[in-house]
């Protein structure tokens, strides 16, 4: 009678336990609702009784700093964002929220600091490395911004907004061959945004930029160059020489198929990239002319829809292979300098 007693105690406190942790998922699932219709202020009162049964539940004090920051209470998603990044389990995603945070305010002497916490304990993230360099850039250092985004590419090459950050810098700064080369990969990363839109436009105008008289040159002996691109602006300068059309979609996939081959010939074993092996499939496929409307349709749109009614197939066998496929960029292959 006494061990069915204790059994009985023991079943009730596991039901007890139990139904609590469903009450703190439950209304961890209410608040994210309430945040969708954006009523902040119910949202939080619910997260706040969630952390109560729960005090240690990342997932909820990540809830409730971004429904403060979202209320922009920001004293209290740096007040939450504080004691969660202190947690042993805290995540990439908490320091990136405790950052929203402290730059809403321009706390940023704080916010480097715990920026250079979090890639103590995460020195490989891209997340981190990119809102650091994003707050160098508010601060107007771009040098120094370049230089996390960089490490944030090299570190950390499947994560997309370090490419997006470094291809607007790179526009900005007229260094053409690396927004061509980082803006290419980034709009494969992150297909479908009003980023992809913004960076396939400064695609075609840096190709444009590229191929004026004595760019290529000039690009060739900057000091920034790595041995990498040096060989990619030789093959891109032998590819388009002896012409003087304008540049335009069908001019730069006859310069482009040129400079593949011609890659794919040696230099791929030297340096292994994902993006030409990306290239060289859709080329043996007989969507290289496809991607290249996909790529470069944005600056030009009504020549690309003429072109979509006229290769719907071709247009049609691109979009499904998109669709089906998932790109991602191999750790090792960085051959910048920075």
């Amino acid at each position: 009678m006494r061990y069915l007693f204790i059994f009985i105690l023991s079943l009730g406190s596991f039901c007890s336990l139990q139904a609590q942790e469903q009450t703190a998922k439950l209304l961890q699932e209410t608040a994210r609702t309430l945040v969708q219709k954006g009523d902040f202020d119910n949202a939080i009162l619910v997260l706040e009784r969630a952390k109560q049964q729960e005090p240690d539940n990342i997932d909820i004090l990540r809830d409730l700093c971004f429904a403060s920051y979202l209320k922009r209470d920001f004293s209290k998603a740096i007040e939450t964002g504080k004691e969660l990044v202190e947690k042993p389990n805290a995540d990439q995603q908490s320091f990136q929220l405790l950052g929203l945070a402290y730059k809403a305010i321009a706390e940023y002497k704080e916010c480097g600091k715990m920026y250079r916490a979090g890639l103590r304990k995460f020195p490989n993230s891209g997340v981190i490395l990119n809102e650091y360099a994003e707050l160098f850039a508010l601060e107007n250092d771009l040098d120094e911004a370049i230089n996390y985004w960089e490490k944030g590419i090299e570190a950390d090459p499947g994560y997309s907004s370090n490419y997006y950050n470094a291809t607007m810098y790179y526009l900005r700064k007229g260094n053409w061959i690396r927004a061509v080369l980082y803006g290419e990969n980034f709009v494969n990363l992150e297909s479908y945004s009003a980023r992809t839109t913004e960076i396939k436009t400064g695609l075609y105008d840096a190709y444009k930029n590229l191929f004026t008289p004595a760019s290529i040159l000039l690009l060739q002996n900057a000091k920034t160059t790595s041995a990498f691109e040096k060989e990619i602006l030789g093959m891109l300068a032998k590819a388009g020489a002896g012409s003087k059309e304008t540049i335009n979609i069908d001019r730069l996939i006859s310069i482009r198929t040129r400079f593949l081959l011609e890659w794919l010939q040696g230099k791929q074993k030297i340096y292994p990239f994902r993006l030409f092996d990306q290239q060289q499939y859709l080329l043996n496929q007989g969507l290289f002319e496809a991607y290249h409307y996909w790529l470069f349709g944005a600056a030009g749109a009504d020549i690309n829809q003429a072109w979509q009614k006229t290769h719907a197939k071709e247009a049609e066998a691109y979009t499904k292979f998109q669709q089906s496929r998932v790109f991602k960029i191999p750790a090792g292959e960085y051959y910048f300098a920075h």
